[in-house]
């Protein structure tokens, strides 16, 4: 048996004791089922379903219709149990504590077959004093209930009125009365997940002995004081006193890089005991701060906390602190009624620019740190800056929110043509080349996990509730990647807009359970627990506006205030003027299909076609796969080979472009709104696209897919959240360019702008602007020609036989990426002909190199490499030039032949 001991050392006299022992139940555990005729090892941190998987007793739940063969698993009530030896003598503890960290979800604990508690809560620490029943060597029992049984049996309970909605629509084939039960929402299925309702361990377990008093907790917050313009540092730590007297000693906080070391005395009392320490900054101080990526350092500062207690007990805690502030804009805009909605970050603006995060597996325990560190990498190197951590999943872990805050690895260049390239000017290469690991750092915008449904208020539900958010106000507060805590994801729009049908005359009761729940609690909570960021109730939510209307506004999703989430299947996306020019775009997006080397870990021969019993049934959003072929075939040919294999794949690859070309308009739109105020409506100063990450292989919004890899839609977000950025569009037949700069300071540059036919690899014409300054942080009109104006312009071009694009630069160096605008939907496009596209592979150290050339004008040029781990300097891209050299970044050890092997090309003209 693996021990894991953890001696904390404390200096009594000339000798030394500990002062506290820590013991880890992490390992293998027994599994049983209900009825006892299952029996097998599993381990902890786990789930039920990964022991099942683990002894072969079940396949992979991602295969094919395994969600539905496997649903028995949830609906069983499974044991977990283990025997063991403390190797420490129990007696000469004042107190031993069982401290579990995540249970996942409703059990009752027997330690020696003593009932010492039960859980209910995902996202609850729970800890037991067992001083009483632990024995050398014990006994533990965790009793688990099936979580859909238990929702099932509270809602049954609830009778005073229904809490909707009481069960997913039909097409997610999922679990009922998710809402009455604190767990992961989305595990009873979602719109684009599946129903697994996991029982287990999911997080530490362990066992703590302790003498005179402990620390339970420890966290802090940095405090901008305006006034007297320096900072200070709020230190809260939470104790257990078993001393039978008080203990007395001092406190030495020290940051050494900033030349501070205070000290205080204190002298806790027997209990449950609070210390709150102040630390100041001195002022004469300079102090650096942490910045979002794109906009500065993640500068953090070594701080120990040192308590010297009476009995020579000495406890010290090591933390980074970073300091920033963060303050969230709602005042009057001129030109337009309601209020402005943004960030600023040390007192700058800054506009959010990212995507919505979503549980990365079904099952925690095979979300590992490399996973984690690869999709938060690919987050940084698609040019974002924040991401929602969306209220239908689970409060991250602890390493998820690190990496946040000073996430960074080295990258190629992320978003440049090659072929065109040349090192940035001096003034802007800090910003625009790959950055040092210190100055990467991403924003999170965090909601409760409470999501598109109603909640229940009964005192039960509540303590639960205020246990779970004041455990993850403490445990979250100190990082500074967190800009803004949000009670809920949709809730209030659900109410007013009346997702669930409610009588009018019963609605005061929902607003009251509502205000109960997300104001006279969650607020409370926050209010008391952190003040170092700003809280809104729901997203979408009018801000400032919501609460003037008593917390819940008529209308949740206005243009005029606060976020909105925005989704429209049937209108073109191509056509800007369909999207809100909302002050801020939390969510918005469209879906695409996996790529097809995805797809077949998980499918088998027969389920390859678009319209296969295996495509509708990953599907859980009610008419999808229909919605993606209308809006596909609105600007492109839909496919029609005769192969179905050829087919299904032309579908996946076509389903990507449609995703991609739909996000890069609707996020070009609101990054190009951000200076002006049109119609009343405007200064968009955030867009978050849904979503970042998939939980399964299937149809969603994402653009990662399962495991990682890129989709279309990220390598044009890297694009389209670039930096500097030239956005093309028309109104009543006028083209315009914008110039969008997310940049702290103004810039001198160029716009040029080509033109080319369908048929050439040379451009029919090009137009280069008189110098200007680009003012950071605007977006502003750079120019303008009237489409009539621009065809005659360069000769024989019509709108079906021409295409433009356009980049900034300044003295030939390339500052954008190189934007295009099509002139007519491809299906309509003339004298595009099948490109023939062969490509060189070389290798450069760990870096592959693909030399690219075409034989004709080539859109949505598309390379893969099958399941090979990595992702390409730029993809999907239009080749409007004879040869491209792109890069190929692999994520685990390749070589050049595998690549050479797995290599496949495809553009729209293959499909034709």
């Amino acid at each position: 048996m693996r021990l894991h001991l953890l001696l904390l050392l404390a200096l009594c006299g000339a000798g030394t004791t500990a002062a506290e022992l820590s013991y880890s139940l992490r390992g293998n555990w027994s599994i049983c089922n209900g009825n006892g005729s299952l029996e097998l090892p599993g381990a902890v941190p786990g789930c039920v379903h990964s022991a099942l998987f683990q002894q072969g007793l079940i396949q992979d739940s991602y295969y094919r219709f395994n969600d539905l063969n496997y649903r028995w698993v949830s609906l069983d009530n499974w044991t977990y149990s283990k025997e063991f030896k403390i190797p420490f003598e129990i007696s000469k503890w004042q107190k031993v504590n069982l401290i579990l960290e995540g249970v996942d979800t409703v059990s009752k604990i027997l330690f020696n077959e003593v009932t010492i508690g039960e859980t209910d809560n995902m996202f609850n620490r729970y800890s037991f004093d067992i001083t009483n029943v632990v024995r050398d060597v014990n006994s533990i029992e965790l009793r688990f209930q099936s979580a859909v049984l238990y929702a099932a049996q509270q809602s049954k309970a609830h009778t005073r009125y229904q809490v909707p909605p009481d069960c997913p629509p039909l097409v997610q084939k999922g679990e009922c009365h998710v809402n009455f039960v604190r767990k992961e929402q989305c595990s009873f299925s979602w719109d684009w997940g599946p129903s697994f309702p996991t029982q287990g361990i999911w997080k530490d377990v362990r066992i703590e002995a302790y003498n005179i008093c402990h620390l339970n907790y420890f966290t802090f917050s940095p405090i901008y004081d305006k006034s007297a313009q320096e900072w200070n540092l709020e230190i809260e730590s939470t104790f257990d006193v078993v001393s039978s007297k008080p203990v007395g000693g001092q406190v030495i906080v020290a940051i050494p890089k900033l030349q501070t070391q205070q000290t205080y005395s204190i002298e806790l009392q027997p209990g449950k005991r609070i210390v709150e320490l102040f630390v100041n900054i001195s002022k004469n101080i300079t102090v650096e701060t942490w910045w979002p990526h794109g906009h500065g350092n993640q500068t953090g500062y070594n701080m120990t906390v040192l308590f010297e207690l009476d009995g020579g007990l000495n406890i010290e805690k090591s933390a980074k602190v970073y300091f920033r502030t963060v303050e969230l804009i709602e005042e009057p805009i001129k030109g337009s009624p309601g209020l402005s909605f943004y960030f600023k970050i040390n007192g700058f603006p800054i506009f959010l620019k990212g995507s919505n995060w979503i549980p990365a597996d079904s099952f925690q325990d095979r979300v590992t740190s490399e996973l984690l560190r690869l999709l938060l990498q690919s987050v940084v190197d698609a040019n974002m800056n924040t991401l929602r951590v969306w209220g239908g999943g689970i409060y991250e872990q602890d390493e998820f929110y690190e990496l946040c805050d000073e996430l960074g690895i080295m990258a190629g260049v992320q978003w440049c043509n090659l072929s065109l390239l040349h090192p940035p000017p001096p003034q802007v290469q800090a910003i625009l080349l790959p950055q040092p690991p210190e100055q990467l750092g991403l924003q999170v915008w965090q909601d409760f996990m409470f999501a598109c449904a109603l909640y229940p208020t009964d005192q039960g539900f509540l303590d639960s509730v205020t246990a779970e958010v004041a455990y993850q106000i403490k445990r979250l507060k100190s990082h500074p990647s967190i800009i803004i805590w949000s009670g809920n994801n949709e809730n209030e729009e659900a109410l007013m807009m009346n997702w669930y049908h409610i009588s009018f005359t019963d609605r005061p009761i929902y607003i009251k359970d509502y205000v109960t729940l997300y104001v006279k609690n969650i607020r409370e909570l926050v209010l008391a627990g952190d003040k170092s960021r700003p809280f809104i109730t729901s997203s979408p939510t009018n801000g400032a506006e919501t609460v003037a209307e008593a917390w819940v506004s008529q209308n949740p999703n206005s243009n005029y205030f606060g976020d909105v989430h925005f989704y429209d299947y049937i209108s073109d996306c191509w056509n800007w003027k369909v999207f809100p020019k909302a002050r801020f775009a939390s969510e918005y997006g469209y879906q695409s299909w996996p790529s097809f080397s995805t797809l077949e870990k998980v499918s088998s021969t027969e389920d390859w076609s678009f319209n296969s019993k295996f495509s509708l049934h990953r599907q859980h959003h009610e008419g999808g796969n229909k919605q993606m072929l209308y809006q596909a075939g609105l600007h492109f040919k839909l496919p029609q080979s005769t192969d179905p294999l050829r087919t299904f794949k032309d579908t996946i690859y076509l389903t990507q472009v449609m995703q991609a070309q739909c996000v890069k308009t609707e996020t070009e739109f609101y990054r190009r709104s951000r200076s002006e105020i049109v119609d009343q409506q405007g200064h968009t100063m955030g867009a978050l696209y849904w979503q970042l990450n998939d939980i399964w292989q299937a149809p969603s919004w994402a653009s990662l897919e399962y495991g990682g890899k890129w989709k279309m839609l990220h390598y044009f977000a890297q694009n389209f959240f670039a930096p500097l950025l030239p956005v093309g569009f028309e109104n009543e037949n006028t083209f315009y360019i914008y110039g969008v700069s997310d940049l702290h300071s103004d810039y001198s540059m160029t716009l040029s702008v080509r033109v080319h036919t369908w048929s050439s690899l040379e451009p029919v014409c090009s137009r280069v602007t008189e110098r200007f300054v680009m003012k950071g942080g605007e977006a502003v009109c750079l120019y303008e020609e009237p489409v009539s104006e621009l065809l005659r312009r360069c000769g024989n071009c019509t709108r079906e036989s021409c295409v433009v694009s356009f980049y900034l630069s300044a003295d030939h160096e390339l500052l954008s990426p190189t934007n295009y605008h099509f002139l007519s939907s491809p299906k309509e496009a003339v004298g595009l002909c099948k490109a023939q596209i062969t490509a060189i592979i070389s290798q450069q150290g760990d870096i592959f190199v693909f030399d690219l050339e075409t034989s004709a004008v080539a859109p949505f040029v598309w390379l893969d490499v099958g399941s090979i781990p990595g992702r390409f300097s730029d993809n999907g891209f239009l080749m409007t030039e004879k040869t491209r050299t792109i890069l190929f970044y692999p994520w685990e050890p390749t070589s050049k032949n595998e690549l050479e092997q797995s290599f496949h090309v495809t553009s729209l003209t293959d499909i034709y």
